[in-house]
């Protein structure tokens, strides 16, 4: 059972860019980030539900699949969920419509109560209150498979401070976007504690790989 992280950066470290608006939740500069992946096949299969084979097959669309693969419980802040775009929406179920494609027990932090919904293929998103039993109840959700921290940048952040992250991975895109949340401040010598690996895609996206 491993703690996992995989998030998408800019050349300049930034993992949540700014201007987020009602028609950009995730920020104007969230799709330069997430070209590469927002263009592979699994992306398109287990996002968009096309199962029409379209999408790139290459390195980006290993990793994409990656990310899938061996997770039992998620862990995701109240922003990646969406309730910031839809404070006042008692009805709001999250960013994916009928079909979230986790799969798995997403605990979701935030301090606002609410009922956990249920979805027909597998997910149930539980609303938690940040604590130290966060972790904790999702490794017992998860069994013996991983537990994936799926952000937003606070929350990974957090988790890789703490120590608690046995493999991290970012997909660097060659975009300089000079403004947003930064992943790696106040993170100095992170890479020492862990085995170091890249690999270069077919779209110019570096993929960097932190293991334990």
């Amino acid at each position: 059972m491993a703690v996992r992280v995989d998030l998408n950066l800019s050349l300049d470290g930034v993992v949540m860019p700014e201007g987020r608006t009602s028609e950009n939740p995730m920020g104007e500069d969230w799709g330069r980030l997430v070209e590469h992946y927002a263009a592979t096949r699994t992306f398109r299969e287990r996002v968009l539900h096309d199962t029409t084979g379209s999408g790139t097959a290459g390195v980006d669309d290993r990793y994409a699949a990656a990310y899938f693969q061996g997770i039992g419980a998620e862990i995701m802040g109240a922003g990646m969920f969406g309730l910031h775009a839809h404070p006042d929406d008692p009805g709001w179920r999250g960013w994916w419509g009928d079909e979230p494609p986790f799969q798995v027990p997403v605990l979701v932090l935030t301090h606002e109560e609410r009922p956990p919904i249920d979805f027909a293929n597998g997910t149930r998103f539980e609303f938690l209150s940040a604590s130290p039993e966060v972790l904790p109840r999702a490794q017992a959700l998860a069994g013996d498979a991983d537990v994936r921290i799926g952000g937003g940048a606070g929350v990974a952040r957090a988790f890789l401070a703490a120590g608690l992250v046995d493999r991290l991975h970012v997909a660097i895109a060659p975009v300089v976007l000079g403004r947003g949340g930064r992943l790696w401040d106040d993170l100095r010598d992170f890479d020492r504690d862990y085995a170091v690996t890249s690999e270069v895609a077919e779209s110019g996206v570096l993929h960097i790989s932190f293991a334990r």
